[in-house]
């Protein structure tokens, strides 16, 4: 695998919450904080709002971490953010996707999919790591989407 090439992660789950009032509790980036895994969440330029718009997260274990400074490349309320990773740990593309959930006709929520596309750490080395760590970091995904159900009370 090509050390540049981005490597791809992704979890989804359903909310009870109809797509634009998902849309506001994902998109509040200092109550990621509050269900993202080890990590502490905040608006910088422009408080995170828009195209342009500054996000930083800082994700640490046990005193070990590092600060993943992000733009945002695509805004597309109630459906889409991208950002993009900007730091020397994590580079690539982060989406934040929400579509409208119906059953039998009738709205019963929203989907959201959070997906990671990363040029791994440590060139080829990452790389050739990926299909053991991916698996790992989709497990926690998939427990920070579930604290947000938690949050949500979605």
């Amino acid at each position: 695998m090509d050390a540049t090439r981005s490597c791809h992660a992704e979890a989804s789950i359903g909310l009870r919450l109809a797509p634009e009032v998902a849309w506001d509790v994902v998109m509040d980036w200092e109550r990621q904080s509050r269900w993202m895994l080890f990590t502490r969440v905040w608006g910088t330029e422009n408080d995170g709002v828009g195209v342009g718009g500054g996000v930083a997260a800082r994700t640490s274990v046990g005193g070990v971490g590092f600060t993943d400074d992000m733009v945002i490349t695509h805004w597309d309320p109630p459906r889409e953010c991208t950002v993009k990773h900007l730091g020397k740990v994590v580079r690539g593309t982060g989406t934040f996707a929400i579509e409208p959930r119906a059953l039998g006709g009738e709205s019963v929520g929203s989907t959201f999919t959070w997906s990671e596309d990363v040029v791994p750490p440590l060139g080829r080395l990452g790389a050739f790591a990926w299909p053991v760590v991916r698996p790992a970091f989709e497990v926690m995904m998939r427990i920070s989407l579930r604290r947000l159900v938690k949050e949500a009370g979605a």
